[in-house]
């Protein structure tokens, strides 16, 4: 089990910025990918920030060169630092953490684990 717990989100001008912050706990050796997602109203979930192994990342088209994911593991914390926000960006934002455990036959079971959401609102 993983525990995932979001802040950091609020309201924000255009042009502006925010840092989330996920603060994790539990089985986190198990951990293999973190990832930021978000969901606005109308629109399916989709993934805007990944990291694994701690230095490998990827992002979205939309938010590239504006977000930055980071991990701190001193900190058992999850850092999304979002700069230029946009309109568009308004959305709860949500933590996840993909954990894989060896199944003893060479293979791994995959779970997934996600926070409660943080809104974010971009709005003049």
């Amino acid at each position: 089990q993983v525990h995932l717990q979001e802040s950091g989100g609020g309201l924000v001008q255009p042009g502006g910025s925010l840092r989330l912050s996920c603060a994790y706990s539990g089985d986190t050796v198990a951990i293999h990918r973190m990832s930021w997602h978000r969901e606005s109203p109308g629109k399916e979930r989709e993934v805007v920030a990944g990291i694994t192994g701690g230095v490998s990342t990827n992002y979205s088209d939309s938010v590239r060169g504006r977000f930055t994911i980071s991990r701190s593991y001193r900190r058992s914390t999850l850092y999304l630092q979002m700069n230029n926000l946009k309109v568009e960006d308004t959305a709860v934002y949500y933590c996840n953490a993909e954990v894989r455990i060896p199944d003893g036959e060479g293979d791994f079971d995959i779970f997934d684990y996600w926070g409660q959401g943080t809104q974010v609102t971009v709005s003049s």
